[in-house]
């Protein structure tokens, strides 16, 4: 079995002679492309001649060589990838060079994520620091019930609309709560929904579920589509409500990008709650998908947010970095 290096190489030179006819005039482009909590190795076709498409559709070379581990057939791999490439094309939204700066500054949200596993990421796009956390922009170009198409906001796109950090932040503290809604579901209500959604009767699904007591109950934090909800938990006013519940300060648990776990204090001690959030994260999380090995409080009296642990601020891929300043931060958005 060939290793990744020798196998990107292959890809590189076989990949177009699986491609359709209609492609021969297109070159193979391979680069690195930086994703969240990850740089991956990427594969385009840029047209050569006259007819170029307004969008270059990209597939992972990594995600092929995990197909190739598997199936240990080359010519599988690259022909399930071909099509990948050629469905991916057809299906390609049609987004115009020029940006209509009055459309997208409408449009514009905010996601979480972790600052010190995307430091080369950050470098070039506009942010803002929160914890160990970093705020970022992403324009949101469709949203239907099929799905939500959008893209990072980088400093070249950022010059592009003529709006600089501040006009960004502004512009996502708005958008996001309007066009993602923030959610606050108690875990039984999720695991519930859950249920009845596989067809389970409803009397049937609470019996299922049963009764937690509020202030032993587990909440979820996220949004209307569940897509990169983390940054909920931004929207002091959702965890106040909760914690008036509750009659106690919170403690938050990042489960993902998309979601938090909010819980009472009475709960536990937070050095071992960010244990629990820490093996999860290794064992059941994809690494795309981590946001924070941290737990974080919020004092309901204060209404603050702040790093909850004294715990060493490990990376989501299990690495120890440098520990970050600790330090408390009024709910940004008043």
């Amino acid at each position: 079995m060939m290793n990744y290096e020798l196998f990107k190489e292959v890809v590189a030179e076989k990949f177009k002679e699986f491609m359709p006819e209609e492609y021969k005039d297109y070159k193979v482009d391979v680069h690195s492309v930086t994703k969240v909590n990850q740089t991956m190795d990427g594969i385009n076709l840029v047209s050569t001649g006259d007819n170029r498409l307004s969008t270059s559709p990209t597939i992972y070379i990594n995600n092929m060589y995990e197909h190739y581990k598997e199936c240990e057939d080359l010519q599988e791999v690259l022909q399930s990838a071909a099509e990948s490439m050629v469905k991916a094309f057809v299906e390609a939204p049609n987004v115009s060079p020029k940006v209509d700066f009055d459309t997208a500054k409408d449009n514009i949200i905010m996601v979480l994520v972790n600052t010190e596993q995307n430091k080369g990421m950050l470098e070039n796009i506009p942010s803002r620091q929160f914890q160990d956390l970093s705020i970022i922009y992403r324009w949101v170009v469709d949203k239907d019930r099929d799905g939500i198409s959008s893209t990072i906001v980088n400093n070249g796109l950022a010059e592009k609309l003529g709006m600089n950090e501040e006009q960004l932040y502004k512009a996502a503290v708005e958008n996001t709560v309007r066009l993602f809604p923030p959610t606050v579901k108690s875990m039984n209500d999720v695991i519930r929904d859950m249920m009845m959604a596989d067809g389970m009767p409803g009397e049937i699904a609470d019996m299922m579920v049963g009764e937690v007591p509020e202030e032993n109950m587990m909440y979820v934090i996220s949004n209307d589509r569940g897509v990169n909800g983390a940054a909920s938990m931004l929207y002091e006013d959702n965890l106040h409500k909760l914690a008036e519940k509750l009659e106690t300060d919170l403690y938050i648990m990042p489960s993902s990008l998309h979601e938090v776990i909010a819980v009472s204090v009475n709960m536990g001690d937070p050095n071992e709650l960010a244990q629990m959030v820490n093996e999860i994260n290794m064992d059941q999380v994809s690494l795309d998908e981590r946001l924070s090995n941290q737990v974080y409080h919020y004092d309901k009296d204060l209404r603050k947010l702040s790093l909850a642990t004294d715990t060493p601020n490990k990376r989501l891929d299990g690495i120890v970095a440098e520990p970050k300043l600790i330090y408390e931060v009024k709910d940004p958005f008043r």
